[in-house]
């Protein structure tokens, strides 16, 4: 036997020709065991003992050895052949519910099939719930738990089901022998574990690993049966990690690339399916890649081929702009940058682990984000947006929320830490030394003090920690206390333009202040990637929902109680009805009517009542009034985040309430005048708290239905303007009565007839003493900045005195012509002087006072000239002096009053970010 040691390198494709040393004509290489390659493509390009050999197969990277044995010459393989690297590999990874059972690794294998990539290489979990499986055989044998091995059995039980309903013949033979094979092994180790009752990390990973090992083969030869090439990896003979302090691993990239060379030389194809989460040490010892490690699995294979994408196929149709669970209206992301991406995740968004996205990034590989059970649905494309373009696929310049629950903060505080050198270095290495993990830091420049949150579950720890190591501080009083505020919520917005759009912030935190949500601690790093602020636990729902719909435009919804269905409820009911659908169509508006009650029933609703169908529900499934639940009903309810409650009613009662709800952050809209003409203490004090909260107060329909008489006066006044007097009808039943008292009609006629037409109250009597206009003047004086009370009022009362006690309507209906002429002869001497009698209310803010009484205006005065039930108000101030401005139109009926009460419902959608 003569060896021969020619001196060669076979090149990619297209390369120069390789001379070898002296071979004779018949030559072919040998791979040494187990494999062997016959390459018959190598041709000699010169006869003779020796010649030119040229190499048609690319990809090779070769020194080898030949030797002649009884005439025929051999080259051994020392190298391997390196895997082809670029765009033409996707990688794609299947999670466990992608594979769960075997008609979903059929359909697994059919978006496999239908990649027309050149080159695939796929990522596959375990069977669902079966990583969960191994690890509590682990937990029952170290507990000596004999059931460990049922549980085994169960294991083994699920995978032989699924293979004899995907495989047959050879391959289903082939694959149960490796499978019982496994258990075997797996029944002895864990017989090992049950003996010794304790398992060591490496013993727990390489049993956890298993399911990824089934899942890969039977996966594989699905796809083989379709006729395509196809391998399938065991990741533990590639993927190399170096364990870290801090239970993760990091990839070893330069030994997993050779590696995988090396498998690739042995198992050369177009199709690979391997296992996830699962790798090896640098002592080849199996272990694990912790948590979410498949797709990191598949980020690191990605990386490793350079591959053209990564697809993490899962049950979502992509990645939501909040979790979808707690915002209804939460929208699929286009895009995200990976920084995006990697700030989501974070804080607790189901996109991937940070850790995934650090492989694919230096490479600039993007990740897509897909729904194995919709394919049509085109997913969220996880890259690098190029700069130019970024601007116009940017429609809000937050990508998105998520939120961290079950935080605690703390908060270290004290003058003595202000320039003092290591404070928090001793703080979080205190923090550090009991494992404990920091969500967040806040400090403050003063640096006063230092609060940061950590898991509840932590903070007992961290706490004694600190005050331990900070004893001595305490006592000398350098650090005034060591505070814990347990109950704490994270919410963080992110987005990559964050940075360079003003305002952000500012629209941030006024969604919060809108929807009464305080907060705590505040957190914004310079790259200005997210803003991060620390909430009430029990805010972090209505929180979401409040900044997700200000930043998106998704519906402004309102959870609404309607107190007091009575005419003026019920038409506004019918009103909400008839434009719902509009609402929510064009105006992105969603009014949810969660609870309405009378005096004696009210309906409540979780997701909103039936308009369509209210009487019926209320009639049948009322329940006993209780404005207590009622309340809690509308504002309990933490997936809508802001809540009015609309009053209906003239109920004092019912007005009393409106400072707590005020309070609670419940937003009141009312025509209830009780309230604001009230005791002037308790006015000034609901005003107060309404001036310092964000919670609003609505009232525009007290004075003048659904006329602008409240917008009007404020609007004088926050422009500067100064009001001088304010005079007007302003009750619609007088108008009536005294715009129909002509001729030789009698006023008691005129009462009759407006009764019939309810035009008046029940008991025409309200209407007439003058009560309700002396109400309105209250308020209107009160706006104007006077401090009046409904006794400094004197009031002209058109109630006969001898009527005033009188025992039902009826007697009072009966007896009032008695009376008409008073007011027949008044009514006389005003015609004879071309005048007509008119019942105002006149505010004199120049004398602070106020009056209603029945005054007379020439014919030609705006005054004289109503019809029907208007109203009409006018404001004489510095600017309208010698012409005052006037308000005229319809200032009473269901109708109308319930139309200005809608007026004010859709403007505190519009103050809560409805589109104007």
């Amino acid at each position: 036997m003569a060896t021969l040691k020619p001196s060669f390198t076979v090149s990619p494709p297209n390369s120069n020709p390789i001379r070898f040393g002296s071979f004779p004509p018949q030559c072919f290489l040998r791979v040494p065991k187990p494999r062997r390659l016959i390459l018959p493509r190598f041709r000699k390009t010169t006869g003779g003992g020796g010649g030119l050999i040229r190499c048609e197969l690319p990809y090779f990277h070769l020194s080898a050895t030949a030797t002649t044995v009884s005439g025929v010459s051999t080259v051994n393989l020392v190298d391997q052949v390196q895997i082809p690297k670029g765009e033409m590999w996707s990688v794609h990874k299947f999670g466990g519910t992608c594979v769960g059972n075997s008609q979903r690794i059929r359909n697994v294998a059919e978006v496999i099939i239908n990649d027309n990539s050149e080159r695939k290489l796929v990522v596959v979990s375990a069977m669902s719930k079966v990583t969960d499986m191994m690890y509590d055989l682990i937990r029952k044998a170290q507990s000596r738990d004999d059931s460990y091995l049922s549980a085994l059995e169960a294991v083994l039980e699920k995978h032989r089901l699924t293979a004899r309903d995907l495989l047959d013949g050879d391959d289903l033979a082939s694959f149960l022998s490796h499978l019982h094979n496994d258990i075997s092994n797996l029944k002895a180790m864990l017989r090992a574990i049950y003996i010794a009752g304790h398992a060591s990390e490496s013993f727990s990973d390489f049993v956890a690993g298993h399911g990824e090992l089934w899942s890969a083969q039977m996966l594989s030869y699905v796809v083989r049966k379709t006729g395509l090439e196809c391998k399938w990896m065991d990741t533990r003979d590639v993927l190399i990690v170096n364990p870290t302090s801090s239970n993760q691993v990091d990839p070893d990239f330069g030994e997993s690339e050779k590696r995988l060379d090396k498998w690739f030389s042995l198992n050369p194809s177009k199709i690979i399916i391997a296992t996830g989460f699962i790798a090896s040490t640098p002592q080849n010892i199996p272990t694990t890649l912790k948590r979410d490690g498949s797709d990191f699995s598949a980020a690191i294979m990605g990386a490793l081929l350079r591959a053209r994408q990564v697809t993490i196929w899962t049950d979502v149709d992509g990645v939501y702009s909040a979790d979808p669970r707690k915002v209804n209206e939460a929208v699929i992301l286009q895009t995200l940058s990976y920084q995006e991406a990697w700030e989501m995740s974070y804080f607790g968004a189901n996109v991937l682990h940070p850790r995934t996205i650090i492989p694919v990034m230096r490479y600039n590989i993007p990740i897509v984000i897909r729904n194995i059970f919709n394919l049509s649905a085109p997913g969220t494309i996880i890259c690098q947006p190029p700069e130019d373009d970024y601007d116009l696929k940017l429609t809000t310049p937050v990508k998105g929320f998520a939120t961290i629950d079950n935080l605690a903060l703390i908060n270290v505080e004290g003058t003595g830490m202000a320039g003092v050198p290591g404070t928090a270095s001793d703080i979080f290495g205190c923090v550090k030394d009991v494992g404990a993990n920091v969500i967040m830091i806040s400090q403050a420049s003063s640096e006063h003090s230092v609060c940061f949150a950590v898991p509840e579950k932590e903070v007992n720890a961290v706490s004694e920690a600190l005050r331990s190591r900070f004893s001595e501080a305490l006592q000398a009083g350098r650090l005034s206390q060591i505070e814990v505020i347990p109950n704490c919520s994270i919410l963080a917005a992110v987005g990559q333009k964050m940075a360079s759009t003003p305002g952000v912030s500012c629209t941030l935190f006024s969604a919060l202040a809108k929807a009464n949500i305080n907060v705590r601690a505040i957190s914004q790093g310079c790259s200005e990637y997210n803003v991060t602020v620390v909430i009430k636990r029990e805010d972090s729902v209505k929180a979401l929902r409040a900044v997700h719909s200000r930043f998106f435009l998704s519906r402004t919804t309102l959870a609404m109680g309607i107190v007091g269905p009575g005419l003026i409820g019920a038409t506004l009911l019918d009103q909400l009805r008839d434009q719902a659908a509009v609402l929510k169509q064009e105006f992105n508006i969603d009014l949810r009517v969660l609870g309405i009650t009378g005096s004696k029933k009210m309906l409540l609703s979780d997701i909103g009542i039936d308009l369509s169908r209210w009487r019926e529900l209320l009639n049948e499934k009322g329940t006993e009034a209780d404005l207590d639940k009622f309340t809690q009903q509308v504002h309990g309810n933490h997936f809508i985040p802001n809540s009015v409650v609309v009053d209906c009613t003239a109920d004092s009662a019912i007005a009393s309430r409106y400072y707590d709800w005020l309070r609670k952050g419940i937003h009141v809209i009312t025509p209830n005048k009780k309230a604001n003409s009230g005791p002037l203490d308790q006015y000034l004090k609901l005003r107060d708290l309404q001036r310092k909260s964000y919670t609003h107060y609505f009232y525009e329909a007290t004075v003048g239905a659904g006329l602008p008489i409240i917008s009007t006066l404020r609007g004088l006044l926050e422009t500067g303007d100064k009001i001088l007097r304010i005079e007007g009808i302003c009750s619609g039943t007088l108008s009536y009565l005294f715009n129909n008292f002509v001729g030789d009609r009698s006023f008691s006629e005129v009462v009759t007839e407006a009764k019939n037409a309810g035009f008046t109250e029940p008991d025409p009597r309200d209407d007439l003493s003058g009560t309700d206009v002396a109400r309105k003047v209250i308020i209107l004086a009160r706006e104007s900045g006077l401090k009046l009370d409904l006794a400094d009022l004197p009031i002209r009362s058109l109630v006969p005195e001898p009527l005033k006690g009188c025992t039902s309507v009826e007697e009072f209906m009966e007896k009032l012509p008695q009376y008409d002429g008073d007011l027949a002869k008044e009514r006389l001497d005003a015609e004879n002087s071309g005048e007509v009698l008119r019942y105002v209310g006149v505010v004199d803010a120049v004398n602070q006072k106020g009056t209603v009484e029945l005054r007379r205006y020439k014919k030609e005065h705006p005054f004289a000239q109503l019809a029907g039930s208007d109203n009409i108000i006018a404001f004489t101030t510095t600017r309208y002096k010698d012409h005052p401005l006037i308000v005229r139109g319809p200032g009473a009926g269901a109708q109308v009053t319930a139309g200005g009460i809608f007026s004010d419902i859709l403007r505190l959608a519009s103050y809560l970010g409805a589109p104007s």
